[in-house]
């Protein structure tokens, strides 16, 4: 009964507050989808939907790219896929949009409190002890050893291919190549995936996200949207809720982190002759640090080991399976990326290419990205804004009221989904073949004038998960 209560009255004081919020900003005024549910808004149709993005694409098309949209318990949520909107949330003003409660406590649940948790002075902290592992020297030197595993599978392909297997699991195969490399390059961790060892740990990754949160109940999204509302401490406990998703992602964090502490001790003992900087090297030597700018404690350093095995390689994986995907469909690409290969064998006298080589391979590297900008790994991020502020925009809107508005008010607390999907899609910015496979787009050097830098890589922002 207490509980009930307790609730109850989150819910009243969140109303309260939230009506206050809605009332100092523009967000109210601007166009979009009717709410097909008072409590859930269009939070269901969204988490439901058949293709990832088709309801946002839709809206984009119909509201222009920037939108509100029915959040949980009646709220309004402000969407943007406007170049000049995600430049200033993401970069010109990003540590004051940070990740909302939601995201930052459902990550820290999966992987602990790693950098893909904590926001802020802590954030830039753990940035800093990371760098030297993240180097284009440092990650120049991994490149003999994903040279080794991908071998290793072509490989298993032909094996398979000569006992006569003629389907068989692309996505599965690449995910446990890159969980294999990832082990190797970060903690010189053996997973066994691609020879299907049976680690526990690889098991464990399989099918993770899909048995959990792919279609998540109303009462769970109801309960995520409250967590803004609820005390950190209290918010905490939330990882040892006993239903189905809360339980598989605690399994996860104990097990990752339980080899995670295994390794650590036996790299402490190696460390201290060695100028290594591979990122677990890294993470021990500031975990020793005296120096509090350097340092991690050991909770920080378990879970950074968690994010990268968790983060580092299935998104990969995923992109990889896109980009066969699509030169399947259009094997007139498939024929070029192999044409630029042979030549430049030819005339390296290379069949192992350098870093620079790769870099040579202009439409190979164009078919890369034009996958990155079709199939983001993740389509929505989620953020907030931490004070009241003003959102430039580059595509001007017309709300309920008939204005033109080149600008969004937004008030400290307001919720904002930075559509990623939609605005790598944008005709104003890719052109209007923008829902089509055009890989000879980033051979184009005039598109770059046309737009809005955003993107580390070729102005996408399908890696732009955190604010740097």
């Amino acid at each position: 009964m207490a509980v009930a209560q307790v609730l109850l009255a989150i819910v009243l004081l969140s109303g309260v507050y939230y009506l206050f919020i809605r009332s100092r900003g523009t967000v109210r005024y601007l166009r979009g989808p009717p709410r097909p549910s008072v409590l859930l808004g269009n939070q269901r149709e969204l988490r439901y939907q058949a293709e990832v993005g088709d309801l946002e694409f839709a809206w984009v098309r119909e509201y222009g790219p920037t939108f509100k949209m029915g959040g949980c318990w009646g709220t309004d949520i402000l969407a943007t896929a406007d170049p000049k909107a995600l430049q200033y949330i993401m970069h010109t003003a990003g540590y004051h949009f940070p990740k909302n409660a939601m995201v930052a406590q459902s990550s820290a649940n999966i992987m602990g409190w790693g950098i893909a948790s904590v926001q802020g002075e802590v954030h830039q902290r753990h940035r800093k002890v990371m760098n030297p592992a993240f180097t284009a020297q440092q990650l120049r030197t991994f490149l003999p050893l994903f040279q080794r595993s991908a071998n290793r599978l072509t490989q298993k392909w032909k094996d398979e291919i000569q006992i006569g297997t003629k389907v068989f699991n692309v996505s599965r195969w690449l995910a446990r190549l890159t969980l294999d490399a990832i082990g190797d390059a970060a903690f010189d961790y053996r997973f066994g995936a691609l020879e299907d060892e049976g680690n526990v740990l690889s098991k464990c990754f399989e099918n993770l996200f899909s048995d959990s949160v792919l279609y998540p109940s109303d009462w769970d999204t109801l309960f995520r949207a409250l967590w803004a509302y609820i005390p950190a401490p209290i918010l905490a406990l939330t990882e040892y809720l006993p239903t189905r998703e809360y339980k598989r992602f605690r399994h996860f964090k104990k097990l990752s982190q339980g080899i995670a502490k295994e390794l650590i001790k036996e790299k402490e003992s190696a460390l201290a002759e060695s100028t290594s900087r591979d990122v677990m090297s890294v993470l021990v030597r500031s975990n020793q640090s005296e120096d509090t700018v350097r340092k991690l404690n050991e909770e920080e350093v378990l879970s950074q080991m968690a994010t990268l095995m968790l983060a580092g390689h299935e998104t990969t994986a995923s992109t990889t399976t896109w980009l066969l995907y699509e030169l399947s469909r259009h094997p007139e690409d498939q024929t070029k990326i192999r044409e630029e290969i042979l030549a430049l064998r030819k005339r390296t006298g290379r069949k192992e290419f350098t870093i620079a080589d790769m870099e040579a391979l202009e439409f190979t590297n164009a078919c890369l990205k034009e996958t990155l900008r079709l199939y983001p790994i993740v389509a929505t991020l989620f953020r907030c804004s931490d004070r009241d502020d003003v959102i430039p925009l580059s595509t001007p809107v017309t709300n309920e009221k008939g204005e033109t508005v080149s600008q969004v008010i937004v008030p400290k607390g307001q919720e904002i989904h930075i559509e990623i999907a939609p605005y790598n899609r944008l005709p104003s910015v890719w052109g209007e073949d923008a829902d089509k496979w055009n890989p000879k787009r980033f051979l184009d050097d005039s598109m770059k004038d046309k737009q809005t830098s955003l993107g580390v890589l070729a102005n996408l922002m399908t890696f732009c998960m955190y604010p740097f």
